[in-house]
């Protein structure tokens, strides 16, 4: 009888072509903390016991294998793309071609202003209106972005969670006047405020009322739109932010379990509101690990959502959208984008997605074109219709290795899951700063992993080009699409009835005081009267009050990262002797202007600089130029650092600029970083900006060129 190899015998054939090199040199640890054998057998999977999930069947609890058991044998995942720039009118235009080319559903993104509810001619979104999504002031602007598109018969999701009462009230309206009432409106509303404190901060309101508005909003979707989807509870802006897997699936679900909470709190009953929650995840290059994730994710919310007793199994049923990682995008060799948003497509349908969204290839320079649009959706298309995906039900089941990742990921979650407990809860936990302090140290040590080139990204830190063609990129005249927000606002305001609008305001703000009534219903009220976002969104100020973040920064995370590492010591050195030239450290002010709560970047610069040794100073978010100028001669620094990710740096640079000479500290070296094309390089730089430093670049690199630019003016007034 033939010997039956056993992993023994594997492990000598193993040694043997390493040859000298031990054995474990092929373990690996992943940027989620995870540790990687390079084989996996039965024993994987259950050498450590039988654990729930782990002969579940798809539709069943726990739904680990899928949330429905036909999965997409029955009907494939839903494509979606989510979209909105410029005007209403132009954001219209451009639905109803996706629609047209095979697209099932909306995904709108709103500009920044919307998010922070403030109208297009407040002082404050100069150079934000219509740059990273469509404006939305009222019910008009509304109804023009769904004009001829039934919303009777499509599914409209909407990423919006500061500004979510007006918008929403906004979107109910338009509805009705479409002649669509609320019980026949479908979709979701993303209203997850509790990520916005940890990562995106396009919050408006502090912790507490905006946990009402989240649990007002799940009371009245409930009862009134039973087709809508009352919160999309976010992971995606956590991992976009440098969270880890671990963090990104721990943090989401802790968040899921707060809103859950908050609405029992408001007497409903569980199995009323819970079928109607869904999820949001990021995908991103970790392929096998991206497709547990969601297995473990479902895994674990029937677990924690068995706590609630619902009676209904839909109740515990985990239904997600994903979209492909925007971080994962790189500005060099752009083209290359488009294998990665293939493969993070892949893992998300192979993981069991119910909807995707698939980013375009030049999002990490500008906002999409019409052309690289098509391209993102047609690789959904192509996996729905080539690839054979489609035809079985979780193709992944029964790896060793995927399902050994599954439960992995489901543990490690679970423990930082039980930690936000301890704390109180995911409020309290948001509220002490833990979660946003964590994903901050992950953050800056994924950079550092990038910046020695541990972690290979092609193109950009391995395979680099000599040269690189500019591509078409998609350019939006902010001054003229403000200018027609500002235009079709004062008409607004001239012909609605001032005295309806002012009482409905009068009232929200009374109940917000009080916390009696529902403030959605309120809100649909004051659309009715043409009240306009940033008012209803004012109205709630005066009740609570706008939240404003406490800036801090991590230290000593990234230089741990390059111990005994020549060149980064060499920098260092380099930095120490400007110190001994000014007599004191070098000051950096790292900064954000506009409504660009995206701060990842300047985090982890500010992080890296710190450790570097640069006197770092890190500016509040939400900076007009006025008030960064001032910051600027207040602090006495020698650099002005702009982190910008929103596109509106073309008219908030050159403002800052101008301020700073009227402040006779035009002797500042101003430097731009974040998503900036390079087509913009020549104005920015004209218009006085000393440096760019576009995605992609090394931290080291950039803080040796600006210690030269630095030098180089020190030596200028010494001559």
């Amino acid at each position: 009888m033939a010997h039956k190899p056993t992993i023994k015998d594997w492990l000598d054939l193993a040694q043997k072509e390493l040859r000298d090199r031990p054995l474990d040199h092929l373990n690996k640890k992943t940027d989620a903390g995870l540790t990687i054998k390079p084989l996996y057998t039965q024993e994987d999977i259950e050498g450590s016991g039988k654990q729930d999930g782990d002969d579940s069947l798809p539709g069943m609890t726990p739904f680990t294998r899928g949330p429905r058991a036909t999965m997409y044998t029955g009907r494939p995942w839903t494509i979606r793309q989510y979209a909105g720039f410029s005007t209403a009118e132009e954001s219209n235009a451009f639905y109803r071609k996706a629609l047209a080319a095979g697209q099932k559903g909306l995904s709108i993104a709103f500009d920044l202003p919307t998010h922070r509810g403030y109208d297009s001619d407040h002082e404050r979104v100069v150079g934000d209106v219509g740059k990273a999504g469509v404006a939305i002031d009222s019910v008009e602007d509304m109804k023009i972005l769904f004009d001829g598109i039934p919303l009777g018969e499509m599914s409209v999701s909407m990423t919006m969670n500061g500004a979510v009462i007006p918008i929403l009230a906004s979107f109910i309206v338009a509805g009705e006047e479409q002649g669509v009432p609320k019980q026949q409106l479908s979709g979701t509303i993303q209203n997850d405020v509790l990520k916005e404190f940890m990562v995106r901060n396009t919050y408006i309101y502090p912790p507490e009322p905006s946990m009402r508005i989240v649990a007002d909003i799940i009371e009245y979707t409930s009862k009134e739109m039973p087709k809508f989807n009352s919160i999309s509870i976010s992971g995606y802006h956590m991992q976009e932010a440098g969270s880890t897997l671990v963090q990104e699936l721990a943090y989401t679900l802790a968040d899921g379990r707060e809103y859950v909470r908050a609405a029992l709190a408001k007497g409903m009953d569980i199995d009323a509101f819970a079928p109607r929650l869904s999820f949001f995840f990021c995908v991103g290059m970790d392929f096998f690990a991206e497709a547990a994730k969601l297995r473990a994710a479902r895994l674990l919310w029937s677990r924690i959502m068995a706590e609630f007793n619902p009676k209904k199994p839909q109740s515990s049923m985990l239904r997600t959208h994903c979209q492909t990682s925007g971080v994962s995008l790189q500005e060099q060799d752009p083209y290359n984008n488009i294998v990665r948003t293939a493969f993070e497509a892949m893992s998300a349908a192979l993981g069991g997605t119910q909807s995707l969204h698939t980013n375009s290839f030049d999002e990490a320079i500008a906002l999409p074109t019409e052309f690289s649009a098509r391209i993102a959706r047609n690789t959904q298309l192509i996996l729905q219709h080539e690839t054979g995906i489609t035809d079985v039900v979780d193709p992944l089941a029964g790896s060793y290795y995927v399902e050994s990742l599954t439960r992995q990921l489901a543990d490690e979650a679970w423990l930082l899951i039980e930690e936000v407990e301890e704390l109180g809860g995911m409020t309290k936990a948001v509220e002490a700063g833990l979660p946003k302090l964590r994903i901050e140290e992950a953050s800056a040590k994924k950079q550092a992993r990038i910046d020695r080139g541990d972690t290979v990204i092609v193109g950009v830190n391995k395979y680099q080009l000599k040269h690189q063609d500019d591509i078409d990129i998609l350019n939006i005249d902010n001054n003229a699409v403000r200018q027609a927000q500002i235009t079709r606002l004062n008409r607004i305001r001239k012909t609605r009835d001032e005295t309806a609008c002012t009482k409905a305001l009068e009232n929200l703000t009374r109940v917000a005081k009080s916390g009696e009534d529902n403030i959605l219903r309120l809100a649909v009220e004051a659309a009715r009267a043409r009240a306009s976002v940033g008012e209803i969104s004012n109205a709630l100020e005066l009740a609570w009050g706008r939240h404003k973040a406490e800036t801090r920064m991590v230290s000593g995370v990234y230089g741990h990262s390059f111990e005994d590492d020549a060149h980064y010591d060499d920098v260092c050195k380099e930095i120490s002797g400007l110190e001994n030239e000014l007599g004191r450290k070098p000051k950096i002010l790292v900064l954000k202007m506009g409504q660009d709560g995206h701060d990842r970047g300047a985090k982890v610069i500010s992080t890296a600089f710190n450790d570097l040794g640069y006197d770092v100073v890190v500016g509040p978010l939400f900076q007009t130029p006025g008030e960064a100028a001032d910051l600027a001669v207040g602090e006495d620094v020698d650099i002005v650092g702009v982190s910008s990710h929103a596109a509106g740096h073309k008219t908030l640079a050159p403002m800052l600029l101008k301020e700073l000479a009227d402040r006779n500290a035009a002797d500042k070296i101003v430097i731009c970083g974040g998503v900036i094309p390079s087509q913009d390089y020549d104005f920015l730089k004209q218009a006085g900006v000393a440096a760019i430093y576009g995605p992609g670049t090394n931290i080291l690199e950039s803080a040796a060129s600006l210690t030269g630019l630095l030098r180089e003016q020190i030596r200028g007034r010494n001559r």
